[in-house]
């Protein structure tokens, strides 16, 4: 002890030092046990005298070397090699000492302020040993004989702390506050996760050492119920590391700490009659935990079953209890399920548990979890290039900000610059990056939109003329690539999954997802079977039944749907481009439908269409789509069947438009190749391809089919009618595609007109002729369709009423050539059709049609022959004596006003022909 003293004094290195003492404990506890052999043989006193003599050095020294050693062990905190000796001599020291040695060393400090600051110095040396350990995670034994020795001491001091540091005028919270985080610290190790290893190095370790966790969590309960009132300023700081230890999975662990919650939300509750701080940070804390990998769903429901029973068993935390324990099991459900499949390489079920977790923190107002989950679902959708879905995203983030001076309250998110201070400049900048994204996702209409409010903003709130220019510079170039770039429409995919094999959010579902652009379906199915690989793929697109329903297996069921679009009055008849209105058919849909088609009545094998009915299923999804997913579950679904007749009628609506739609496309564009022009007009005027119209009169204009089903009779002439209608479609579509083919398919042009003229010959002297009556566009701005004279409006929606007024005709108009040559740019770029009416009406000729009864009706045939004169470019031929009257005045069975016209006369055919008029027809045949 003199050299030792010595080498102290004069400053030698404390490894000498260390080795000293080590030396001199050894020959101590030598002396110890040669003492304690004297007091056995007899020699008690001597035995005795000797043994205190020597335990008493031997405390001296130890006090020495743990003090030099933790020293030692704080200075050489990064030198791991050395470190590791140090860990390891203290650890041997403490397994030398006994309660008797804690105590005498606990009573050696001459001040209670002293020994507060070596047990703080002490449970921080502690912890960072704990969660920087010195030993490599193989050397099993090495790191459970210092857990143990650590925990032998941990109780110790714990001691201590409840003796000295508990009363009301000696309670010290930042002690407490230390012993708590170091208890939860040591439980919470790798090293004591048992779990983690194999099961026969597991059962060696309890076999040695026990499950040191359990008794670590039995002193944190124990310590907390010990706090009494002081527990309150412990909340809300001890939930996190109290969540902590409750979600390590030890069963029992977990049934003695969990009611510790109970005891946080009675505790706050009796003070201020709600927990509103513990409910808050348990929900931020469990958030960060189980994204980190803890929690399971046995934690999820012993934490709802024993909190259920505490809950009720106290009358004023019931009500408020059980729906703290309803919201937190809910936030538990999704966090669990967004943590299965947030590593899957298929993002797309990470997105759906993603939007599931947002939506559940804006149901409880948690604005910045909200926020925070907003840009993981953005990041995720950029990276996949949902550019769309990326910026609805975004949009609901800027759509909590304000266009104020207002200072940004939620946390900043992404690459925002800490320099956006207000919430406008946040707002600037989201809108912004919003609309590069619409841009890249081809959603002009919504950019258009964002571009519009900026543009205001710029406008009347800032007055920045400069950004304003900018602006609608950007916003003109949006309503140019609507017209001018092609911009394929997706198709839309009904995917079912079924089985308890699948997640919760999943299971037992049906979703619609939005595809890509010239996305197959196999392509799709490939895809989304990936994450599921044993998984069996349905190959029938009715519902499944209970039996596979309740199966614990797994069944995809894919197939596509076709969008149902809304009807919207803003284009309602009006002349407006297909790029525009393609756009509102294939986006902003919530309704989806898919034809299902079968077979009932008896059989006719020479017409399929006589008993072709359609089991039509509606969905309707959760939200629109595009939205801020792909796809979104379906909430609602209704079934209809249609009848065979039914069926013929859509067939023919969706023919006729899809011959309007490509005439309209190869006058937009004289480039478009010919050839799906070609099999359109060949699969409908050829017989041998389609069968002709025949297999519907077949069907259904039998008299015999009107006797069986007398209700159909409106049906049957709104289809003969549609028929009718298709012949002056036909022909503009021959006429343009006369124009443009080549000469080797010449002889397939002829074949197709031979085909047309013995088809109109028969429809338009069966079912009357119809006419396409061509009115001139005048346009102020973007044009608008209009007739020559002040009667478009009536003509246009009249419906089954006729005009009741006639235009008067329009005067001559030199011909200049500036004004021939402007006219005729007119005709060929803006002008639009209007489909007119014309029935001739069987067995019974003109001559003896009778004579309008008032004058009206006159005057309403004057005003159509005016229009036949202006459509051609001539003024109205004078009407010749003796001339009989038409019956412009009389309408067809669907209640759309036409005029008679020989069947033998060639309609004029249009530059180009408008949908509006024949949809407004649609409608006002639905109507009548």
């Amino acid at each position: 002890l003199p050299i030792l003293r010595d080498l102290i004094e004069k400053g030698e290195e404390e490894d000498a030092c260390i080795e000293l003492l080590s030396n001199i404990l050894e020959v101590l506890y030598q002396a110890q046990k040669r003492a304690e052999e004297l007091q056995g043989s007899g020699e008690g006193q001597c035995g005795h005298t000797e043994l205190e003599k020597v335990k008493k050095h031997v405390q001296l020294v130890l006090e020495r070397l743990l003090h030099t050693v933790n020293r030692r062990v704080i200075i050489l905190e990064r030198e791991n090699a050395l470190r590791s000796h140090y860990v390891a001599c203290m650890a041997a020291i403490l397994s030398q000492m006994d309660k008797d040695h804690y105590s005498s060393y606990i009573k050696t400090f001459p001040s209670r302020l002293e020994l507060m600051d070596f047990l703080m110095e002490t449970f921080i040396l502690f912890k960072d040993l704990i969660g920087k350990t010195v030993y490599p995670s193989d050397w099993v034994v090495m790191n459970m004989v210092q857990n143990r020795e650590f925990l032998r001491a941990i109780n110790q001091f714990a001691t201590t702390l409840t003796e000295m540091f508990l009363g009301n005028g000696s309670f010290e919270l930042q002690l407490w506050n230390n012993y708590f985080h170091l208890a939860v610290a040591f439980l919470t190790q790798d090293s004591l996760q048992l779990e983690n290893f194999s099961p026969a190095k597991r059962n060696s370790i309890l076999d040695k050492y026990g499950d040191m966790r359990a008794t670590i969590g039995t002193a944190i309960r124990d310590m907390w119920y010990s706090l009494g009132h002081h527990k309150i300023e412990f909340i809300p700081g001890m939930v996190g590391p109290i969540l902590e230890m409750t979600l390590v999975p030890e069963l029992e662990l977990r049934r003695a700490t969990i009611p510790i919650f109970f005891d946080m939300m009675l505790c706050e509750y009796q003070l201020t009659k709600s927990f509103s701080r513990f409910e808050d940070e348990i929900l931020r804390r469990l958030d960060s935990e189980v994204e980190g990998g803890r929690g399971d769903k046995q934690y999820k429901q012993l934490f709802e079953s024993i909190l259920l029973g505490c809950c009720r068993g106290h009358p004023e935390l019931a009500e408020p209890g059980e729906s703290f324990v309803a919201l937190v099991t809910g936030l538990l459900e999704r966090l669990l399920d967004y943590r299965a499949v947030r590593n899957d390489e298929n993002k797309t079920y990470s997105m759906s548990c993603t939007v599931n977790l947002l939506n559940f923190y804006k149901e409880i107002d948690r604005q910045a979890m909200y926020i925070r989950y907003l840009y993981k679902l953005k990041d995720l959708h950029i990276s996949y290039e949902n550019y769309t879905e990326g910026a609805y995203t975004l949009l609901l983030h800027a759509q909590l900000l304000k266009w104020s001076d207002e200072p940004n309250t939620a946390p900043m998110q992404g690459l925002h610059s800490p320099r956006l201070h207000t919430q406008r400049q946040l707002k600037e900048l989201l809108y912004n990056q919003i609309i590069d994204y619409f841009d890249q996702g081809k959603m002009w209409e919504e950019a258009i939109l964002v571009c519009k409010e900026l543009a205001e903003q710029y406008e009347s709130e800032i007055f920045d003329y400069e950004m304003l220019s900018d602006i609608l510079q950007r916003q003109a170039k949006f309503y140019e690539k609507i017209l001018k770039v092609l911009r394929p429409s997706p198709d839309y995919f009904a995917v079912g999954y079924y089985g308890q094999g699948f997640p919760t959010f999943l299971r037992n579902k049906v979703f619609i997802y939005r595809g890509k652009e010239y996305e197959r379906r196999e392509d799709f199915e490939m895809q989304l079977l990936s994450p599921f690989p044993n998984a069996e793929k349905l190959k029938t697109t009715s519902p499944p039944g209970q039996d596979i329903m309740g199966s614990p297996s797994q069944y995809i069921q894919c197939f596509t749907v076709q969008p149902v679009e809304e009807a919207r009055v803003r284009v309602k008849d009006r002349s407006i481009p297909e790029q525009i209105t393609n756009f509102y058919k294939a986006n902003h849909i919530q309704k989806f439908s898919y034809s299902r088609p079968f077979k009932k009545g008896p059989k006719d094998p020479d017409n399929e269409f006589a008993n072709m009915w359609i089991e039509r299923t509606t969905f309707v999804t959760a939200y629109p789509l595009p939205g801020i997913l792909r796809w979104f579950v379906v909430t609602s679904t209704t079934t209809s069947i249609i009848s065979p007749l039914e069926n013929a009628i859509e067939t023919m609506v969706r023919t006729n438009e899809k011959i309007m739609s490509e005439i309209n496309r190869h006058q937009a564009d004289a480039s478009l190749p010919i050839n799906p022009l070609s099999m359109l007009l060949n699969g409908i005027v050829d017989p041998a391809v389609m069968g002709g119209f025949a297999k519907y009169e077949t069907a259904f204009f039998q008299e015999s089919y009107l006797q069986e089903h007398p209700g159909d009779e409106g049906n049957i002439e709104k289809l003969k009618d549609l028929i009718a209608w298709q012949i002056p479609l036909l022909a503009e579509g021959i006429r343009i595609h006369g124009r443009k083919v080549t000469e080797d398919l010449w002889p397939f042009h002829e074949r197709m007109e031979q085909c047309f003229e013995q088809l109109r010959g028969k429809v338009e002297s069966q079912y009357g002729v119809r006419e396409m009556v061509c009115f001139e566009d005048r346009r102020s701005g973007r044009p608008r369709s209009m007739a020559w004279g002040p009667d478009w409006d009536r003509l246009s929606l009249t419906g089954a009423r006729q005009v009741m007024e006639a235009a008067p005709a329009p005067k001559p108009v030199p011909h200049t050539p500036e004004s021939e040559d402007r006219r005729s740019e007119r005709k060929e770029n803006r002008s639009s059709t209007f489909l007119g009416h014309r029935r001739q009406e069987l067995r019974q000729p003109i001559s003896e049609l009778p004579e309008p009864q008032d004058e009206k009706q006159r005057l309403s045939y004057s005003t159509s022959q005016s229009s036949e004169g202006s459509c051609n470019g001539k003024q109205p031929a004078p009407s010749r004596a003796g001339a009989q009257p038409s019956t412009a005045g009389v309408s067809s069975p669907t209640g759309f006003g036409g005029r008679v016209k020989s069947a033998s006369k060639v309609p004029p055919l249009p530059r180009k022909i408008s949908p509006v008029v024949y949809e407004t027809f649609l409608e006002q045949s639905d109507a009548a």
